[in-house]
């Protein structure tokens, strides 16, 4: 996974810190997810594009390990940090909620009407 320069040891410190199997969860997955995108990020240099059209489908295929809808927001907020295309993928994410400021939708939320 390609961080942001500078962040190479903040991603590892965060990573090491969450040696948890809940926790170990949430990162392979995002590295996963990242790196299935990073293959395709290579073959075609417009980013924005290539995430959203492979974003979604990249996602389901990354999860190996059945995670919650917790555990994909807080995969999104690791990779919107430390990640080399993540405001791309941070972009992406809050467009399927049709949101378009800052920060990240939170898709555990329950909504009752």
């Amino acid at each position: 996974m390609k961080a942001v320069d500078g962040r190479e040891q903040d991603y590892e410190e965060w990573r090491n810190n969450n040696s948890d199997p809940y926790g170990r969860a949430i990162f392979t997955y995002a590295e996963r997810w990242a790196e299935m995108l990073e293959s395709l990020i290579d073959k075609d240099s417009d980013v924005e594009k290539v995430i959203a059209e492979n974003a979604e489908k990249t996602s389901r295929e990354a999860d190996t390990e059945g995670i919650t809808g917790f555990m994909y927001g807080e995969a999104v907020g690791i990779l919107a940090l430390t990640w080399k295309y993540g405001e791309y993928l941070r972009k992406w994410h809050n467009s399927q909620y049709n949101y378009d400021g800052d920060g990240i939708v939170n898709p555990a939320i329950l909504h009752i009407k």
